[in-house]
């Protein structure tokens, strides 16, 4: 004989509700969907990043990779604070 138990259907801890429509908020028309879509494309060109290709020692490249995973994005960030830095781009000239 197999006993089974109901156990209570808990919500995630990240649980996000389904979106509702309201139907009380007008459509936007196609001259708004225009409009944010030129405001969109504005901010992704914005935050869009360059690439840069660099040549480093491969002791260099061995300590980055030991940062782990992401470690390109480290380096974007030490780049940024070491130009922002009058000294530190004394010193590398």
């Amino acid at each position: 004989m197999v006993i089974r138990r109901q156990v209570p259907q808990q919500e995630p801890k990240n649980y996000v509700p389904p979106v509702s429509v309201d139907q009380t908020v007008a459509k936007m028309t196609p001259e708004q969907y225009e409009e944010f879509a030129a405001l969109a494309e504005q901010k992704r060109e914005e935050r869009k990043k360059q690439v840069l290709t660099l040549r480093v020692s491969p002791s260099t490249m061995n300590k980055a990779k030991a940062l782990g995973k992401g470690y390109t994005g480290i380096l974007s960030r030490l780049l940024e604070l070491a130009l922002e830095d009058p000294e530190m781009v004394r010193r590398c000239l």
